[in-house]
């Protein structure tokens, strides 16, 4: 029986693997078997850091948040500056509040003081 030459499609996949493993090392770059599982191994490990950074983010924003609030007297904590925000309807978010507390503590004074004379 004569051979039958294969046609393009599986090329192209383990063309297309190749593209995503241009940056990996060794055999992880030459052996298509192991370019396939470091590959899938990647793709499980971005789609899995990247709520992980979101988390991450979350928590450096409320630390900064913290330890400004309780370094310059503003509250006494990150919980009361938050559920005082919260309760008289200012409300921005953590990222911008932690941007004000390491940027311009100024700023989270005049932040504080409006949270304290609206009533």
């Amino acid at each position: 029986m004569t051979r039958v030459p294969r046609g393009y499609i599986a090329r192209r996949r383990r063309t297309k693997m190749r593209s995503f493993a241009s940056n990996f090392r060794g055999a992880h770059l030459r052996l298509n078997r192991m370019i396939t599982q470091q590959v899938r191994r990647a793709f499980v490990s971005s789609h899995r850091d990247r709520g992980r950074q979101k988390r991450d983010f979350r928590r450096l924003w409320i630390t900064r948040i913290n330890a400004a609030t309780r370094v310059y007297n503003v509250f006494d904590s990150y919980s009361k500056l938050i559920h005082n925000l919260y309760k008289k309807e200012l409300i921005l978010n953590r990222k911008m509040l932690a941007q004000v507390a390491v940027s311009n503590p100024n700023n989270l004074y005049t932040i504080a003081n409006k949270i304290k004379t609206i009533n």
